[in-house]
């Protein structure tokens, strides 16, 4: 008897061992590992090259830009063993394959393209955006390709496509946490990176310490002429995420006319902030 009382209270022990973990599990932080790159319509490349290349840093999500139609993105997934891919009906500048596109680990709930048109630059524009979940957590991801325009050249900064992106599109995002990537033409620090940033997201770098003015990711093919960095990697400071690894993927040989970029971002199980709406 005192045999089965004593196996009884080792197996509500356990069991309460297990229920202690289950019960943990929840507080555990969301890790995501993304990248963005301006494959310059895979004139230097071919996906498998761009697969391969970026093999070694394990990546859950990534948003290309100027990517050819059809299947491109698919066969970089192809060599990942990333099965998910969305690409955009927008050309940018109505230029050939200049599409936007997202390759992802998980499987999307939802995916939109948001043109973006206005008075200056070229157009259009356009930003692809998916939703999936991790951990039973969902997350919003955007891939944008937009002009740029140098501060002294801003007659008005809302005919601009960093600003209607920042006032039209991200206002409408319902998902609690949020990443954007992509070729923004601009430099941190600029009126039109400032204006996404004023709509409540903050640039990888920042976390990362690293002085965007010494580096650059354009133009990877004639460093001598490069315009600094202006691809960038963002997230929503509400959701209280960390940056703790991540920069810019230095090339012996140039795959493009940008440098692929990445980060590795730990979201918080719980948003004490932002009450989802999905």
């Amino acid at each position: 008897m005192k045999t089965i009382q004593l196996l009884s209270l080792i197996v509500a022990c356990l069991c309460g061992s297990t229920l202690c973990l289950s019960a943990a599990e929840p507080d555990k932080p969301i890790t995501l590992r993304v990248a963005s790159y301006n494959v310059e319509y895979s004139k230097s490349a071919s996906p498998e090259q761009i697969g391969e290349m970026f093999k070694p840093f394990n990546l859950d999500i990534i948003g290309f830009n100027e990517v050819p139609d059809g299947d491109w993105t698919a066969r970089v997934g192809k060599v990942l063993g990333m099965k998910h891919s969305y690409v955009g009906k927008i050309s940018s500048a109505n230029h050939k394959d200049k599409y936007k596109s997202i390759l992802s680990r998980t499987p999307f709930e939802d995916t939109t393209e948001h043109e973006l048109s206005v008075n200056r630059g070229w157009n259009p524009a356009s930003a692809v955006s998916a939703v999936t979940t991790i951990d039973s957590v969902p997350i919003a991801f955007y891939s944008l390709h937009i002009s740029g325009l140098k501060d002294s050249k801003i007659r008005n900064k809302k005919h601009t496509h960093a600003y209607q992106f920042a006032s039209e599109v991200l206002p409408t995002e319902t998902t609690g946490r949020v990443i954007v990537v992509g070729d923004f033409n601009n430099n941190i620090g600029d009126t039109l990176m400032n204006a996404i940033e004023a709509s409540g997201f903050s640039p990888t770098w920042q976390d990362l310490k690293i002085d965007t003015s010494k580096e650059f990711t354009y133009n990877a093919l004639n460093p001598q002429k490069n315009h600094g960095v202006i691809d960038h990697i963002l997230f929503n400071t509400s959701a209280g995420a960390q940056v703790i690894d991540g920069g810019i993927i230095e090339l012996e040989t140039p795959l493009s006319d940008h440098k692929p970029i990445w980060a590795e971002i730990v979201f918080p199980q719980e948003l004490e902030s932002v009450k989802e709406t999905r």
